[in-house]
């Protein structure tokens, strides 16, 4: 493969090119980061959200600098050309790097598929995404109502971003799944994320049972791995696959 100076493929935002990607991981086989396709995972560094049941927390930090080159994406590329179907984009959150839409487009010219994991708090990021027309799928994951964002992220948050973003992904009908990550603690939220995710078109939507914490906080741990939370959680899978969406996911820890 050619570089993006050799392939033209220069900034759309800034001046980032491809190589410029901060990547904190790479799962060169996945099954499960992009419905029904053979992928490469790229986990992109940095995130301005601090969800308490992030998995991925050693990554957060978006001064920190990248591990994995993106050179080595490419090289991952050419060694699997052939057995993989595309490369998918996740974090941290990819969408906070301008770098990402020059990388994208060296994926897709590539002749791989190009996913993405997103919160959408970057709108005018996912829009210059969707214009270059480098997405062949979304993961969009709604965190919890949106009166009620902040507790759970611990950042002060625009809801009408969040739903610009995913109004804009789903107004290309681009194949989407919209999910929720759900814990005992925001279960009371999954009726006002449904609802929100109705209110703005989605047909497919996923419901997660969070993986317990590796840290004791709290006892928090203790509520996550409490038979009762199984029963709960089996009740709102229930509730959400008779919630309408064409689509429906469950998957469980």
């Amino acid at each position: 493969m050619r570089s993006p100076a050799e392939t033209g493929h220069k900034a759309t935002a800034g001046t980032a090119v491809a190589q410029d990607l901060q990547i904190a991981g790479l799962v060169p086989l996945s099954t499960v980061d992009m419905p029904g396709r053979l992928v490469a995972t790229a986990f992109c560094q940095g995130c301005p959200w601090r969800c308490f049941y992030c998995h991925n927390a050693e990554i957060l930090d978006r001064s920190a600098a990248g591990t994995v080159s993106f050179d080595e994406l490419e090289d991952l590329l050419r060694r699997r050309r052939g057995l993989l179907d595309g490369v998918v984009f996740s974090g941290g959150e990819a969408t906070r790097q301008a770098a990402l839409i020059p990388a994208a487009e060296v994926v897709r010219d590539a002749g791989f598929d190009v996913g993405l994991h997103t919160g959408g708090m970057y709108p005018s990021r996912i829009k210059a995404l969707l214009d270059a027309g480098v997405l062949n799928w979304v993961g969009f994951d709604l965190k919890a109502d949106p009166e009620r964002y902040s507790d759970v992220v611990e950042a002060p948050t625009a809801w009408w971003k969040i739903r610009q973003s995913l109004e804009m992904i789903l107004g290309t009908g681009i194949d989407h799944e919209v999910r929720m990550t759900v814990t005992p603690e925001i279960a009371d939220h999954v009726e006002p994320v449904l609802q929100a995710a109705m209110a703005v078109g989605a047909t497919n939507f996923a419901l997660q049972q969070a993986h317990p914490p590796a840290a004791t906080e709290s006892g928090r741990e203790r509520a996550w791995t409490d038979p009762e939370w199984d029963a709960r959680f089996t009740e709102l899978a229930e509730h959400v696959d008779s919630a309408g969406f064409p689509e429906v996911t469950i998957r469980r820890r």
